[in-house]
């Protein structure tokens, strides 16, 4: 069965992690690179602490390790889904300002 545990860190936690994101560490090996190695999905989390569940075999992040997170590309798409979108966009700038491009990427969600 895996072990629950809490990584506390002194800063804030990235807004976009959720809780069912797959958590990873980072180990440095050699001064060369980093090889990720996952550890569970996050249970639960607050502005600094993340929960998750690892393997009771697994070692447990140290200090030095760099946590990073994945989502699950199932739900989180980066695309706009749909057959109608709407765009507003302002200027509060009290000087010109010029536009110079803008796009999209949108896929039908069906057929």
């Amino acid at each position: 069965m895996p072990d629950s545990i809490q990584m506390t860190f002194s800063n804030p936690i990235n807004t976009s992690l959720q809780i069912g994101d797959t958590i990873y560490k980072s180990i440095v090996t050699s001064g060369v690179g980093a090889t990720p190695v996952e550890l569970g999905k996050c249970t639960s989390l607050t502005t600094t602490v993340i929960t998750c569940q690892i393997p009771t075999t697994l070692a447990r992040p140290g200090g030095t390790d760099f946590i990073l997170f994945s989502k699950d590309n199932k739900s989180n798409l980066s695309s706009l889904n749909g057959y109608f979108a709407e765009v507003e966009m302002k200027n509060d700038s009290t000087t010109k300002i010029e536009l110079y491009q803008v796009g999209s990427d949108v896929s039908e969600s069906s057929k």
